[in-house]
This record gives structure tokens, sequence and C-alpha cells, in this order.
């Protein structure tokens, strides 16, 4: 986010860089006379112009590059990341079946063995009436 801020700032800056060089143009021919001031003041305005697009293109084609960067690294570490949360996934359904197989047979027995172990008494609420 800063280097956004950064950038915008940036971009701020050099605007205002033309700004003041057209600003400048205007004030330098303002002091020259009414002939000089109509035919060099447009070659000087158009000069300024001519400049600050081309330091604006420079600068957007620099932050541009930067950005196209450092998406595609995020874009990479998050597929990367992807890629092993599912590797891990698929490590721990296996881990889960291997066990799942191993003591599957033992805890039906041992379930079997309380259900079908019938021992037969008399409860001891039980009254004998004769």
């Amino acid at each position: 986010m800063t280097s956004q801020s950064q950038g915008i700032q940036q971009l701020l800056q050099a605007e205002k860089r033309a700004k003041d060089k057209l600003e400048e143009a205007k004030k330098s021919h303002r002091t020259t006379s009414r002939l000089n001031l109509l035919t060099g003041k447009g070659k000087r305005l158009k000069q300024a112009k001519e400049e600050a697009m081309a330091e604006i293109d420079q600068y957007r084609m620099q932050r541009d590059k930067e950005f196209r960067l450092k998406q595609s690294k995020i874009m990479g570490s998050q597929s990367s990341l992807s890629g092993e949360i599912e590797e891990q996934t698929q490590g721990q359904i296996k881990e889960l079946n291997g066990s799942y197989s191993k003591y599957m047979e033992n805890v039906m027995n041992q379930l079997l063995s309380v259900v079908c172990d019938v021992k037969p008494e008399i409860h001891m609420n039980y009254r004998i009436t004769n």
C-alpha cells in the first residue's frame, strides 16, 4: 500500500513539475516583446508540454512494470500455497484412511464382544413373592 501511495505521490509531483515548467514558460515569455511572445511562447509551451508528457509517460511505464512484477510474484506465491495446501490435505486424508483400515477390525471385534457377551443375572431389586 505504501508503495502505491508513494507512486501516486511521485506521479503527482511529476505532473506538478510539468505544470511548473508550463508556468515558467508562460512567465518567461511575458517579459519578451509581443512579436517574440507569439512565436516563442508557442514553441516553449509545446516543448515544455512534450517534456512533461515524456517524463510522465516514462514514470507510468516504470510504475506499471513494477506493478506487474509484484503482481506476478503475488499470484505465483498464491498458486504455490494452494498447491502446498492441497498436498497436505491429500496426505492427511491418506493418513486418516490408513488409521481407519488399521483400527476398524479391532474396534468391531471389541464392540461385538460387548454386545454378544450376555450374562443373565437377576436384578438386585427383584423380589420373589410366594
